[in-house]
């Protein structure tokens, strides 16, 4: 029996495995999250869409994150806009993302001035929402 663990092997108590992120990057994908379900915050708004079917991984959630000159203003704010949606992003969609789905994380005016504790809860509750409109939908399409 060498090499062999002593230890029983537990059975299925093995936790689910992490949503895994994945990142947008292509502009299809960003107009076609842009035709789905919508959300709006005062830091951001939330657009998303089912996965196509040549993309689906299994528990992997796809996002993309943009933020416009003309909302944000120049580069810097548009970089830093972008910064705070991906640590947002990285703390609430491992919680509340939807395996097999696309999001769009699209910066606003108060994307800068937020405070980073009310922008989680922005993400959070709107995650929860679209997540709530998605199952419906995936329902009425049975």
């Amino acid at each position: 029996m060498a090499g062999k663990s002593s230890r029983p092997e537990p059975e299925s108590t093995a936790p689910t495995p992490a949503l895994t992120i994945e990142r947008l990057k292509h502009r299809p994908d960003f107009l076609r999250c842009a035709r789905g379900l919508r959300k709006v915050t005062p830091s951001f708004a939330l657009e998303a869409a089912p996965t196509p079917e040549k993309f689906l991984k299994p528990n992997c959630a796809r996002v993309g994150f943009t933020a416009t000159r003309k909302t944000i203003g120049g580069a810097v704010q548009r970089n830093r806009a972008k910064r705070r949606l991906r640590a947002a992003a990285q703390a609430q969609f491992p919680l509340y993302g939807m395996p097999g789905h696309d999001y769009v994380l699209v910066a606003r005016a108060g994307t800068l001035t937020r405070p980073f504790v009310e922008l989680l809860a922005d993400l959070g509750a709107s995650l929860k929402d679209v997540q709530e409109k998605l199952g419906q939908m995936r329902i009425l399409s049975i």
